[in-house]
């Protein structure tokens, strides 16, 4: 006989958390360094934008895609150990790639903290070396053709006049024998460029008809040719960064779709909700202790090795440190559960529903803004002065601030409704875009750090209770897949690429303020169309399933009457037939 499988619901609950935990503090501990790195290298920031955009619209395509394959092989265990081993080998390959402008251009990024003082003072320099450098001019006596260096302007004079005063040389037998020679080898070399430059000309003939032949080959081979340093950087990145998006982005969406069937199957799914705190404290960490370790080392941790090599090691070595847990994370593969089946019911109860869409809307927005935010603020805390220990002090307090907003839900849902938390969250972005735009110290993003509690926490909570109420019973979350990949994905990656050539045309303050000014905006529209927009009408099923309990307990309770009415008749019948018998 086969037994049964225990499931142990504590353990499940807990290996997943230390997952979550390891992979958001390897992700925290690079990608949001990752834009300031690219700056190092020599990037331009439209180029930056169109990497990570790339990047969110890389991952918008295929996470699904590779989920549904893993799936439909069962080779989820395998898909998450490959991608935590090559994701973090092919981080590794940045670091190989060379800065676009000088060499040494990465190992002066450790002063680049005080950038507001640093162009005065290379001026300041330039201007002492430059004039402690004197003019020196080159005199041939002409006795001996020997040359002497003498500074100062005196011997520009003297050797101008004695150029002036020397008289000219006359002519010999010897001297015209020479002159004959020389014109005699002058002559040759004539004649082999001339030679040279028929067979350039036949050469060039033939490429010529060659490119008539095969234009769009020798034109593209031509194009890298003819590519500037940057470019080829730009290129090289890019690829680089491709396939780690292939190989990286199966690893979340697979782990979290095998542990919720885990949870599924064991009847405990509502504890699924419970491993995102660990994933908010795991990034907290991750960005908090790597920035304290990047600025407590000097410029060089080895030669010719930067210091922001370090945020490329650190997430290699955590996510190692992943690879064990993975091992033993509890998965589950439903085969009954066809996944492509509830995306697409997913998008039909968003787009038939119009509160449902103006919320997916607030939330493309929320992306747009959030991809300024991770692509952006550190250059801008950057150039007032913020070292690493700044940086990863902000990002940690707005993972922790983020985290803390549950505990706060309970109160905030008896003050506002949902739609009006969503308001309130936009509201609250838009000031946060606002305040960046401001920035004056290198300490001075802290404060603005809080209200991510009220931002993106707030936001996401009414996200969450939009889902609730537009799915049916076993759809809400996939309800909210369509939120995170069509709308926050999308809106990042957008984001991104809007974000990069407003950066180049404008600069970094401006983009914050056009962000900000387009989340107020939105704010302010937001009420007016929830409050025109028409509401359904919920269906309550758990009033539905207690009257059809009640239906069929009627209905088998009037069964039992007939029942019985019909066996105490019979019953009657024949005691009577049995007493007339007797007598």
């Amino acid at each position: 006989m086969r037994r049964t499988r225990q499931i142990n619901i504590r353990r499940a609950l807990a290996l997943a958390g230390a997952f979550n935990f390891l992979c958001s503090c390897a992700k925290a501990s690079l990608l949001p360094f990752l834009t300031l790195y690219f700056r190092q290298l020599g990037l331009s920031p439209a180029m930056t934008g169109i990497i990570m955009g790339a990047k969110h619209l890389m991952t918008l395509v295929w996470s699904p895609a590779a989920s549904l394959l893993s799936k439909h092989y069962n080779k989820r265990r395998v898909a998450i150990n490959c991608s935590l081993v090559l994701s973090a080998a092919v981080a590794l390959v940045l670091l190989v790639l060379p800065p676009a402008g000088a060499p040494g251009a990465l190992t002066s990024s450790c002063n680049t903290s005080n950038t507001s003082s640093a162009p005065t003072q290379d001026l300041h320099k330039f201007n002492t070396s430059s004039a402690s450098i004197r003019p020196h001019t080159l005199t041939t006596s002409p006795s001996n053709g020997s040359a002497d260096v003498n500074p100062g302007p005196e011997t520009t004079n003297s050797s101008s006049s004695a150029h002036k005063e020397e008289p000219r040389p006359r002519l010999s037998q010897t001297n015209t024998s020479v002159v004959l020679s020389s014109s005699h080898e002058e002559m040759k070399t004539l004649n082999s460029t001339v030679a040279a430059l028929e067979t350039k000309v036949r050469r060039s003939r033939s490429v010529m008809v060659l490119e008539e032949t095969e234009p769009s080959r020798f034109e593209f081979l031509g194009s890298l040719k003819e590519m500037d340093s940057q470019s080829q950087l730009f290129f090289l990145i890019l690829i680089i960064m491709s396939v780690w998006e292939l190989v990286s982005a199966p690893l979340e969406c697979t782990a979290d779709e095998g542990l919720y069937e885990y949870l599924d199957f064991a009847d405990a799914s509502d504890h699924y909700s419970s491993t995102e705190v660990w994933g908010l404290l795991g990034a907290a960490c991750g960005a908090g202790g790597t920035g304290l370790l990047v600025s407590r080392l000097s410029c060089l941790i080895a030669a010719d090795t930067p210091r922001t090599a370090v945020h490329f090691y650190c997430y290699a070595g955590l996510a190692a440190a992943a690879l064990p847990v993975a091992v033993y994370l509890p998965l589950y593969l439903n085969k009954k559960r066809d996944r492509a089946r509830g995306l697409l019911k997913a998008l039909q109860l968003v787009h038939g529903s119009p509160h449902a869409l103006l919320c997916a809307f607030t939330v493309f927005l929320a992306g747009v803004a959030g991809s300024a935010v991770d692509n952006f603020l550190l250059w801008q805390m950057q150039d007032h002065g913020s070292s690493e220990l700044h940086m990863g002090a902000s990002l940690s307090l707005a993972s922790l601030s983020q985290a803390a907003f549950p505990l706060l839900s309970a109160r905030v849902s008896k003050l506002l409704r949902p739609g009006r938390v969503l308001v309130a969250g936009s509201a609250s972005l838009g000031l946060q875009c606002f305040y960046y735009s401001l920035l004056w110290s290198p300490w001075a993003a802290l404060p603005a750090q809080v209200l991510s509690a009220f931002s993106s926490g707030a936001l996401w909570w009414a996200v969450r209770t939009q889902c609730e109420d537009v799915a049916t019973p076993g759809a809400e979350r996939s309800v909210r897949r369509v939120f995170n990949f069509l709308s926050l994905l999308l809106g990042s990656g957008l984001g991104s690429l809007a974000g990069g050539f407003v950066v180049q045309r404008f600069g970094v303050t401006w983009l914050f303020r056009g962000v900000a000014a387009g989340l107020m905006a939105w704010s302010v529209c937001l009420p007016l169309l929830q409050w025109k927009a028409p509401r359904q009408r919920r269906i309550n099923y758990s009033r539905l399933l207690a009257a059809d309990a009640s239906e069929a307990s009627d209905s088998e309770s009037e069964l039992e009457r007939d029942w019985l009415d019909k066996a105490m008749e019979e019953d009657r019948g024949n005691n009577n037939y049995n007493g007339r018998k007797s007598f």
